[in-house]
């Protein structure tokens, strides 16, 4: 197995890529410690990993929050007493409206769930991976990166933005210890992150509608799946990428070229 004796963490696991993931890194090996917002929705991930022969843990942190995180690390580094991979995936979209509109409170949120989380993730696992090396992938998005067509959706695709970002300064800093980094950037992908979107007033900025439609040349426009997406997290945190760092990975059939 890839993954053999190696100890995985993923925040949002409780659903989608995270989810995905985790049901993935433990069938190949890995014991997945599962940080979720919501307890329930973590359990069931696991429970779920368990049933297929794995071994997890779920535990409840909000990843904006610095001492939740921090003492979500050190129960898992106490139950396994270690950490290899770290998958940072939590995220919400936010609200997508007319820059004018934006409250600054509804910015901070999704500045503070999506960079700040992300910050605080891997700030709070590095001592542990310091100790022996490894790697650690973050989930950004075609948004921000390599599309910007999802007019009103700014705060987000800043996030996004500032995801590879961080992960490049953090490539270069963490290569003497071992340590890779590397970003995956989803297309549209069947999950449940559209829950998290309040959208007001698109409508009001004046684009052809068309033009903002998501194309996927490879699938004729149908969306990938969490799965999918979970191959690329398996392949980008095992020795198959050992010399990969620093890179960010679209995983959108072709639908961010358009």
């Amino acid at each position: 197995m890839k993954l053999s004796e190696k100890v995985a963490v993923i925040t949002g696991g409780g659903s989608g890529i995270g989810r995905a993931a985790a049901i993935l890194m433990a069938k190949e090996g890995a014991k997945v410690a599962v940080i979720n917002r919501t307890l329930e929705t973590g359990q069931e991930t696991v429970r779920q990993l368990v049933d297929e022969g794995g071994c997890g843990l779920a535990i409840a942190a909000d990843v904006a929050d610095s001492m939740q995180m921090q003492q979500a690390f050190q129960t898992i580094f106490d139950e396994y007493q270690r950490i290899d991979i770290v998958l940072a995936n939590a995220g919400i979209n936010g609200v997508w409206s007319p820059i004018e509109e934006i409250e600054p409170e509804e910015w901070d949120k999704t500045i503070n769930t999506n960079l700040r989380g992300t910050f605080l993730t891997v700030k709070y696992a590095v001592p542990y991976l310091k100790k022996q090396g490894g790697s650690i992938v973050i989930t950004s998005s075609i948004n921000g990166t390599r599309s910007f067509k999802k007019v009103g959706a700014t705060a987000y695709a800043s996030t996004k933005a500032a995801q590879v970002a961080l992960a490049k300064m953090l490539a270069l800093e963490l290569a003497p210890s071992q340590i890779r980094v590397n970003v995956i950037c989803p297309g549209a992908v069947e999950t449940s992150i559209d829950e998290s979107t309040v959208k007001r007033h698109l409508d009001d900025i004046p684009l052809e509608p068309d033009s903002l439609q998501d194309l996927i040349p490879l699938t004729n426009n149908t969306p990938g799946s969490s799965e999918q997406i979970a191959q690329l997290v398996l392949f980008l945190v095992s020795d198959a990428s050992s010399f990969i760092t620093g890179t960010e990975v679209w995983i959108d059939g072709g639908g961010s070229l358009i």
